[in-house]
């Protein structure tokens, strides 16, 4: 029986040097990751996010592409909104009610 590896995490160094050996070394994924001691799959996976978005390829753990963390601060500001408005209204209500 196999042991399994499990998910391994690589930085983003070891992402674009394994990407640069396919580029721009000429060689075949198969054989990059085969001398990386990784499986291809992860390789393909990797090459294809690099070539759509190369600076925005392998933020991190923890971390976000710029567009979804302005997304982000964008939802967390409009819920602040809307939560200082629903304030306004209950105090609005309470001030405005007319003594008998």
């Amino acid at each position: 029986m196999q042991e399994r590896k499990g998910n391994r995490k690589y930085d983003r160094q070891f992402k674009e040097e394994a990407i640069r050996l396919v580029t721009e070394g000429g060689r075949k994924v198969t054989e990059a990751a085969r001398s990386l001691g990784i499986h291809e799959n992860p390789l393909r996976t990797w090459k294809r996010k690099y070539t759509e978005d190369p600076a925005g390829s392998f933020p991190g753990k923890g971390h976000m592409k710029p567009q979804d963390e302005d997304f982000r601060k964008l939802q967390k500001e409009n819920a602040n909104l809307k939560e200082d408005r629903e304030i306004l209204k209950k105090a609005l209500a309470i001030f405005s009610k007319h003594p008998k």
